[in-house]
């Protein structure tokens, strides 16, 4: 393959019942990965990733780590078949996904690492007290707007968290100040501004004692210069040594998600093509939005894994 290939790597809201099984069943590799995976936490969680139930494996603590041992199967399974990135990007707790791709760091410490962050996010802020909602097809800077707005009106937090494509941006904070930022978004133009169903705040200030949890966690991790760039949720640029890529993980916690940025990075690195590798269609579909010249494409089972290995066959034909 002598295509330049940007892996992308899914976050929380892709999870499902049963992902990454067909792989499992069909490659020893990426059944080795969620042995590997209950191995490292010390519990079955290939089992309720297969299995559920839906609603353990919806809790943050599970869903990161499920998502990324996933990620890592699919990805292993295309090393096996001779695709390997060049770039590499992830939405959120896919960045970290990102790195065990680079070598930044091991699996086994990746997926440890991610628990102890999905429990701390998930205690940082009391239950009910938090709240997430999409912005659809409103500028981010009129989005940002009704924030300080609505921070000034209700004296609580909110903030831009995820900053997705061109139409598409996520506010995160206080449930008042997100329920007024919504309404603040519709009467500036917004198409639709609704509540998420979410179990925490994410990417806002309300995540400090996360973060905190996130840095003492890493303190502890060997890290190596990843042996590929990935581009930094925080920032949108690149990084390429272990102390950048540290530092990018540690502050996305409170950090909004750049990730129309980390995409026009990737492009102008040379990426000419994409993989989401893992659950889901989301990131292809936001590539879609942010540049629609790019082609993407998805590895989460067989099928897509053949459409993929034929389609990079195909590229500068």
């Amino acid at each position: 393959m002598t295509a330049r290939i940007a892996f992308l790597f899914p976050g929380q809201g892709s999870q499902a019942v049963g992902m990454g099984r067909e792989l499992a069943e069909r490659f020893p590799v990426a059944a080795q990965t969620f042995a590997e995976a209950d191995a490292a936490l010390g519990f079955p969680i290939a089992k309720l990733i297969f299995e559920g139930p839906e609603e353990e494996l919806r809790l943050t603590e599970n869903t990161q780590p499920a998502l990324m041992t996933a990620s890592v199967a699919a990805l292993r399974v295309l090393a096996e078949h001779g695709v390997r990135p060049a770039l590499a990007a992830g939405h959120s707790l896919g960045e970290w996904s990102a790195h065990v791709a680079a070598g930044t760091f091991s699996f086994a410490d990746a997926v440890r690492s991610v628990t102890a962050r999905g429990r701390a996010m998930q205690q940082a802020v009391p239950a009910g007290e938090g709240a997430m909602a999409a912005v659809l097809a409103l500028e981010g800077d009129q989005v940002a707007a009704a924030c300080r707005e609505a921070e000034s009106e209700t004296g609580r937090t909110v903030c831009a968290a995820n900053l997705n494509s061109p139409s598409q941006n996520v506010i995160s904070g206080a449930v008042a100040a997100v329920e007024r930022a919504v309404a603040l978004a519709k009467a500036k133009g917004a198409r639709r501004a609704v509540m998420l169903p979410v179990s925490a705040p994410f990417h806002c200030s309300l995540m400090r004692p996360a973060q905190e949890e996130v840095a003492r966690v890493l303190a502890g991790v060997a890290m190596a210069d990843p042996n590929i760039p990935v581009a930094a949720n925080v920032s949108g640029e690149l990084v390429t040594t272990a102390a950048a890529a540290r530092d990018a993980l540690i502050r996305q916690v409170t950090g909004a998600v750049r990730w129309v940025d980390c995409m026009k990075t990737l492009i102008a690195a040379g990426a000419e093509a994409f993989i989401e590798v893992g659950p889901g269609k989301v990131l292809c579909g936001l590539l879609r939005q942010i540049d629609p010249a790019q082609k993407a494409q998805n590895v989460e089972d067989g099928a897509s894994l053949e459409k993929t290995l034929e389609e990079l066959s195909n590229l500068g034909k």
